[in-house]
């Protein structure tokens, strides 16, 4: 089987979890606030703070922003449900917004027409908290123009930038561009935790909000402790964290390698039926995942396509979620087909192939012939 996704777990990875566990000391120690440093320093901030996964450095963001019932955040249409879950879960209500056919990201032009009907009387505009741009599949938004638009208003930033530790755009890091900004540690991105997420800033009073909110409300200076709020236990393990600095050690190459294996695609892809990602100028692109769009006529068997090729034993999967039309929000907030008439092209058709750090140029064109025989 020639899988969609393998992470790059080595001896070193191993070693360094089992050293972990044999310690006795399993949460949140000196390897979490290791693995802080190591990822503030490569994102150029002075604080990182580790959390379980990035639904909850998400959430926590938010929280922390006192984003809560009756406001407003204003998120990209296409990506994983949680980007989405997490305004719901505040109490406050997603407005979505169409992304760019191109780049799959949030349209800065919607973004824009958006802001100004929410901007346009006192009442609604006291309740837009924050603006969510999302990095999908490993390309950075275009945060120039995001960052625009918004300082137009002063409305903080939060990037959902799961999928673009080490992507840049114009030479800044993902995660430079924003109030806060979220990455993951999913095994589907370019390196891994099992789980895990971290919340970035250069806020001094956000990021102490997060530590204490990530651990039951603790003051995170308190000796002895004292809790000043209500918090979550969103606490990362040590052994999580260990093999997070292993992983850091191997980012650079590991995004190397995706990116040699995108350009494969993009050659084998050149002149067929499926249309490769376009890439934003200036854009460094880490590509968590490799996704090209069927032709519109087969949107309607992607199902089956993607059953056959498992068949054929290649993994393929959707690219990712039509946020708006999904049955909650579609039932919450009456969203139909037609609302977003891109996110609804693209998420009928986006298709992710197999990618990651050791897959062969031989294992690509397989899947490309397999996908292609089916797409016919």
């Amino acid at each position: 089987m020639i899988r969609l996704a393998v992470p790059s777990i080595e001896e070193d990875d191993l070693l360094a979890v089992r050293e972990a566990l044999a310690s006795g000391h399993l949460v949140q120690g000196p390897r979490v606030a290791a693995f802080e440093r190591e990822v503030a320093k490569l994102i150029g901030v002075p604080h990182a703070v580790a959390v379980s996964n990035c639904t909850c450095a998400l959430h926590l963001a938010l929280l922390a922003l006192d984003v809560k019932p009756g406001d407003v955040c204003v998120v990209t249409a296409y990506s994983w449900i949680s980007t989405a879950n997490v305004i719901e879960l505040c109490g406050a209500r997603p407005v979505f917004v169409d992304v760019d056919p191109e780049t799959f990201n949030i349209d800065v032009g919607h973004l824009e027409k958006t802001l100004e009907a929410l901007m346009s009387s006192a009442e609604s505009a006291r309740r837009v908290k924050a603006v969510l741009p999302v990095h999908t599949f490993g390309q950075m938004a275009d945060m120039r123009g995001v960052s625009d638009v918004c300082e137009r208003w002063d409305i903080p930033i939060v990037e959902d930038a799961a999928c673009a530790l080490g992507a840049a755009l114009h030479g800044r890091q993902a995660g430079r561009w924003s109030t806060m900004a979220c990455f993951s540690f999913h095994p589907r991105k370019a390196i891994t935790t099992g789980e895990g997420g971290m919340v970035t800033t250069n806020d001094d009073t956000l990021a102490r909000r997060i530590r204490a909110l990530r651990n039951h409300g603790q003051d995170p200076d308190a000796s002895p402790p004292d809790f000043v709020m209500p918090g979550y236990n969103y606490r990362l393990t040590e052994f999580q964290a260990a093999l997070g600095l292993t992983q850091m050690a191997k980012l650079e190459r590991v995004i190397g390698a995706r990116r040699r294996a995108a350009a494969v695609y993009d050659g084998l892809l050149a002149g067929t039926a499926l249309q490769p990602p376009r890439t934003l100028a200036g854009a460094d692109h880490v590509y968590q995942s490799y996704v090209a769009l069927l032709p519109a006529r087969a949107a309607g068997r992607r199902r089956e396509i993607i059953a056959g090729a498992k068949a054929a034993d290649v993994e393929t999967q959707l690219g990712t979620i039509h946020m708006p039309v999904t049955t909650f929000f579609r039932g919450r907030y009456g969203h139909r087909a037609g609302d977003f008439p891109v996110t609804d092209a693209v998420a009928a058709t986006a298709l992710a192939l197999p990618l990651y750090e050791s897959i062969t140029p031989e294992e690509q064109c397989t899947a490309v012939d397999v996908v292609l025989g089916l797409v016919g």
